[in-house]
């Protein structure tokens, strides 16, 4: 199951992402979202998850707990097609 993890740190990095994952069960990736021409963290990124209900369990344990200092946003990642139409920018 792919995981969206939102509100992170700037500062939190692949491998504290994946190990907050991995006591909920087996992490087969964890990737941070950055701006493509600063390199800055976006604040949020995605972690799969090979088995649903360890990834259940990790939603359910790490939504809305502190990360790092912040309050993290954990749920399941909706596919590109379910997600609204941003409008371009002139």
């Amino acid at each position: 199951m792919n995981i969206y993890v939102g509100n992170l740190p700037y500062s939190v990095t692949e491998d504290e992402l994946r190990k907050a994952f991995s006591a909920y069960g087996e992490v087969m990736s964890a990737t941070l979202i950055s701006d493509k021409i600063s390199g800055q963290s976006k604040g949020f990124g995605f972690v799969e998850m090979s088995n649903n209900s360890e990834a259940d369990a990790a939603i359910k344990g790490l939504n809305e707990s502190s990360f790092k200092g912040r309050n993290i946003k954990v749920n399941q990642a909706k596919p590109r097609a379910d997600r609204p139409q941003r409008r371009p920018r002139h």
